[in-house]
């Protein structure tokens, strides 16, 4: 033993490991030897502490583990504790790897090995080592193998800049043909998450002006979903990776929930399921650019090694990237270039002085219909003899007389006997020939058309309102004059006074009608949708109408096949539609004559008809299928005997088709009838509310012992929110309604329903705050929180799965699906 600290006393001062001998005071059978240090032992061990090379012994039944100054950094925090103490309890974390070195060692063996991998835990996490060392086994004084020696030399550093430099080299392999911005970042992304076992590897551009990062691309292990295309505000990943960025410095995270630079904001990565991140900054020209960022699914310290790899592929990437962008930027310069010019020469044409066609392209031959052999070589007034007289003709004529431009269009006849019409451009040659641009405009001229039509249209329209708005003003004008005079008696100022009135009203119709009609054109009315059966529609549109029949004594006969067919709809809307098409029957059927209203089902289209047939003046054939277009109705009938607009049609075909329905309009001619038929779709069995709701109604009567699900909704849209009540009513839930957030977290503290139908646009605390809130009361935490809202986009989902909703619909409410959500809720 004074040999051994002799030894190691030379090697500067007191060395750690003469320290450690020292204060264990081995000086006497410290490791089972049983007459104290052998021979052998005592050598080895010399020559490890007076090594510059790590080394280590490993000696007795429990190889107890000695080592020299130059191993104690290979063992990191381990170091000192690990002096003395058992080989397998010093390095437990990879003794099954060790076993057969060691087990050969103690066989008597000496064994090497070179750039062995080993996974070590020494620095407070786990990371991948490599090590080169030879064993060699130690005896006693008898000769027996006791215990084993190991010169060491760990090489991560060479190994992982050999790899390194291996992968880079495969990364720009990969990277040097793709064409694609798109295909380099996900091949960089992918060679990156693969190399370095990465849950996810995400790759996102920086628009510093409303702070947003937007993943243009990503990879993701097999089981991850993908978030290429989702945009994300930088502040939802904490104010430190945006001023890191900006700053151009990596974001280590080993753990989002525990680091103070994103626990705050750890709902966002964790909603991706990253757990440790490492955010990889892209800056040019002094301006953050973009970020490489991965992530895994588990907490991680991030090695140096890591780091600069994720460096060094970032910048790959992001040099991958813009090399396609340019040349993505030129290709398309060229394919523009070339496309100005194919439609520069969409029909071209050069033909000489003595007007023979030199050469024609294959848009021009395909815009006239013809063959080059019909066309080259051949005179051009041969060719098109009908454009002679033309405009295109005289333009042609005077194009080669006087060497100015010109253009001019022309119908023409092409080879198939079909007519279209040519724009067409001609230039004089140098050569005293004349070149020609043409193009087939057939369809421009028939937008121009139709476009007069419906001017010409608008204006009858706008001149029958100017009738019908100035016919009230003439009773209305008489009455108020005779009123002025004052000389009237009671009668007569009741008279004037009811005239003024009825007129009044009358007008009032009419602008209403005006005001439906463009409410319901323009998408702005809401349909509240509640199961509605065929006889409600019928009954209450006939107590509309029923005036009217009195008044001009026309009989009306109701069948209704299926009294309680029932769709999904607007009540009061649906009653409307089949009031108009009574009220139009009822202007145009002379009085005392017969009127028709039938209900029926369509069982194999699923469809509810809804029919109405007069013996009435009856519809031209070829207007039928204009009769629900704006400004057509006054063309059925222009002296407006019966007033109005002729609003109604168009009204009734825009809120059938808002039903998902259709309505068609058929007349043998005039003098003859007219039928009208409104088809609306059922409501499947599942919501009529029979079989899958009455059936999810039957089963929440089971939850907690008989007493059904307690449903609170919660919608500042009184109407929305009573119609989704009673519904769920008529299907055994028990139900409460808030139309106001704090009143409805006051209800939900003391009410506890088992579940909350949100809507997400609430005011003063919108449905995503209130779902926080519910989520953080002790009370109200287990309830099952659904969003009802009109925000359906990916962004809006996952903020009302990070706000705590379970699940997330979007009106108007699938009635299968919301039924079939509470039932599941039940099991």
């Amino acid at each position: 033993m004074a040999d051994i600290l002799r030894t190691t006393a030379g090697l500067g001062g007191e060395s750690e490991v003469r320290r450690l001998l020292r204060e264990r005071d081995w000086s006497v059978s410290p490791l089972g030897a049983p007459d104290g240090w052998p021979p052998e032992l005592a050598t080895a061990v010399s020559m490890a502490f007076s090594s510059a090379f790590p080394m280590f012994v490993a000696w007795g039944p429990d190889l107890r583990f000695l080592y020299n100054d130059a191993y104690a950094p290979i063992l990191g925090d381990k170091h000192p504790a690990a002096f003395g103490a058992p080989f397998q309890l010093v390095w437990a974390e990879i003794w099954p790897d060790l076993v057969p070195i060691v087990d050969r060692a103690l066989s008597n063996k000496s064994a090497y090995f070179e750039d062995l991998p080993l996974t070590m835990e020494r620095k407070g996490y786990r990371e991948r080592t490599w090590f080169t060392f030879s064993y060699s086994p130690l005896h006693d004084g008898h000769g027996r193998v006791v215990g084993l020696y190991c010169t060491v030399i760990e090489t991560t550093a060479r190994v992982q800049a050999e790899r390194r430099a291996a992968f880079e080299l495969a990364v720009a392999d990969a990277l040097r043909p793709l064409a694609s911005s798109d295909d380099a970042i996900r091949t960089g992304c992918t060679l990156l998450g693969q190399e370095l076992g990465m849950a996810r590897v995400l790759y996102g551009e920086v628009d510093d002006r409303p702070g947003t990062l937007s993943m243009v691309g990503d990879w993701s292990r097999p089981g991850f979903a993908g978030v290429a295309g989702h945009t994300f505000s930088l502040d939802a990943f904490g104010p430190e990776f945006a001023r890191a960025g900006r700053a151009g410095e990596l974001l280590p995270l080993a753990d989002v929930r525990t680091d103070p630079r994103a626990a705050a904001r750890q709902g966002t990565y964790l909603a991706l399921d990253v757990h440790a991140c490492l955010a990889v900054p892209l800056r040019q020209g002094g301006r953050l650019q973009a970020f490489l960022v991965l992530g895994l699914d588990r907490p991680h310290a991030w090695t140096d090694a890591e780091m600069a790899l994720a460096c060094g592929t970032a910048e790959r990437i992001r040099a991958a990237v813009d090399l396609a962008r340019v040349q993505t930027t030129l290709r398309e310069e060229r394919d523009r270039s070339r496309t100005i010019l194919d439609t520069i020469a969409e029909g071209f044409m050069l033909l000489d002085r003595d007007w023979t066609v030199l050469q024609i392209n294959e848009a021009g031959l395909r815009i006239a219909h013809m063959a080059s052999g019909a066309v080259i070589g051949r005179n051009h007034w041969d060719v098109w003899p009908e454009a002679i007289d033309s405009e295109a003709g005289r333009m042609y004529r005077r194009v080669m007389r006087d060497r100015t431009a010109g253009t001019a269009e022309y119908r023409q006849r092409v080879a198939d006997g079909a007519e279209i019409w040519c724009e067409v451009r001609a230039y004089p040659t140098a050569d005293g020939g004349v070149v020609s641009f043409f193009r087939d405009v057939t369809e421009r001229k028939a937008a121009e058309d139709k476009l007069r039509t419906a001017d010409r249209r608008k204006d009858e329209f706008l001149a029958m309102l100017a009738h019908e708005l100035r016919n009230p003003l003439a009773p209305i004008s008489a009455a108020a004059d005779l009123l002025r005079i004052g000389r009237l008696d009671e009668a007569r100022v009741r008279q004037s006074s009811a005239i003024i009135g009825r007129q009044v009203r009358h007008m009032t119709s009419l602008v209403d009608d005006l005001l439906d009609v463009s409410r319901v054109t323009r998408g702005l009315v809401t349909l509240a949708r509640a199961p509605v059966a065929a006889r409600t529609i019928v009954d209450e549109a006939i107590e509309q109408v029923r005036p009217m029949f009195e008044t001009r004594r026309q009989h009306l006969a109701v069948a209704i096949a299926d009294p309680d067919a029932t769709v999904l709809g607007d009540k009061a809307r649906l009653v409307q539609v089949l009031a108009n098409l009574l009220n139009n029957a009822a202007k145009y059927t002379p009085e005392e004559r017969r009127i028709d209203v039938a209900a029926g089902v369509d069982a194999a289209g699923g469809r509810l008809l809804l029919t109405v047939h007069d013996d009435g003046i009856g519809i031209e054939p070829e207007l039928t299928g204009h009769v629900f277009d704006l400004f057509t109705q006054a063309e059925r009938s222009v002296d407006r005997a019966q007033g109005g607009l002729g609003l109604g049609l168009a009204l009734v075909k825009n809120l059938v088709e808002l039903h998902g329905g259709t309505v068609a309009c058929t007349s043998p001619g005039l003098g003859q009838g007219s039928t009208f038929e409104v088809a609306l779709p059922l409501m499947a069995p599942a919501t009529r509310p029979s079989s899958a709701a009455a059936g999810a109604g039957a089963a929440a009567a089971a939850v907690a012992g008989g007493r059904p699900l307690r449903v609170l909704v919660v919608d500042d849209n009184v109407d929305a929110a009573a119609t989704l009540g009673m519904l769920l009513e008529a299907c055994g839930y028990l139900v409460d309604v808030e139309h106001d957030s704090q009143r409805a977290l006051d209800h939900a503290r003391q009410q506890r329903p088992d579940v909350a139908l949100l809507d997400i646009g609430l005011p003063d605390m919108d449905g995503n705050e209130l779902a926080r809130r519910l989520r953080a009361d002790p009370q109200t935490g287990a309830i099952v929180l659904v969003a009802v809202t009109g925000y359906g986009q990916e962004q809006d989902r996952r903020a009302a799965f990070e706000a705590g909703f379970d699940h997330h619909l979007v009106k108007p409410v699938d009635m299968d699906a919301l039924a079939a959500l509470l039932a599941g809720i039940e099991r």
